[in-house]
């Protein structure tokens, strides 16, 4: 997978570069907006990672003309503004996902995953041991019984799904699930709530464990025996 990383930063980028080659990706810098809006006419690439302040070329500009000329290529932006009227600007102009300065790397890069699984054929299906997931019939089986869930449970389960075996942070749920990024009101009690009752429709008794509480953190999906 090639990856265009458009970021004026020199060090912010060096490191986005290094984080990619050791999760495999190869990776291209671009400082300023003009080289990453020629690259992209020039190269291809499976996504995009871009800064939205850029000098010369604005990213929301590049944004703009890639969706114009017809360029789907996955468009995660990144920016150091939070405000929703910012988070609306750059979704309307074709971004495919939005993270805040400052960010853990880990939670990029599980979203650059997300963004690149999109494009793959069994991207309406998830699986984790006995537990399978239609994304386009939103429904969910346990070895092949089915599982009834309020819409909440079924998103919340999505992804804890698409991140299976790595942990999930109760920031990203809140953020991918409640559409809360600001977190000026804290959801940590609400998001427990619905773990738990989400726990109870999943595990039951079934002596398998699939929603485990990393303390602190948040939480990691994996099938295993208790």
């Amino acid at each position: 997978m090639r990856i265009l990383v458009v970021e004026d930063e020199p060090k912010v980028g060096a490191a986005l570069q290094d984080g990619l080659a050791q999760e495999g990706y190869e990776s291209v810098l671009a400082l300023t907006g003009e080289d990453g809006f020629f690259r992209l006419h020039e190269e291809g690439f499976d996504l995009v990672i871009l800064d939205l302040m850029l000098p010369g070329r604005s990213g929301l500009e590049i944004l703009r003309r890639m969706r114009k000329d017809g360029q789907d290529t996955p468009v995660l932006v990144l920016t150091a503004r939070d405000t929703i009227e910012d988070r609306v600007i750059g979704l309307d102009a074709g971004a495919d996902d939005y993270l805040v300065k400052p960010f853990a790397f880990e939670e990029l890069v599980a979203r650059v995953r997300a963004l690149l699984r999109r494009g793959t054929p069994d991207e309406a299906n998830l699986r984790v041991g006995a537990l399978a997931m239609n994304r386009l019939t939103r429904s969910v089986t346990l070895s092949d019984d089915v599982v009834d869930l309020t819409l909440r449970e079924f998103e919340l389960l999505e992804v804890l799904m698409q991140h299976a075996g790595r942990v999930v942070s109760r920031e990203m749920l809140a953020r991918d699930v409640w559409k809360d990024t600001a977190r000026a009101t804290p959801l940590d009690n609400v998001i427990d709530v619905h773990v738990a009752r989400l726990r109870r429709k999943i595990d039951g008794t079934t002596g398998v464990r699939h929603i485990q509480t990393v303390r602190g953190v948040g939480f990691v999906l994996r099938a295993e025996s208790e």
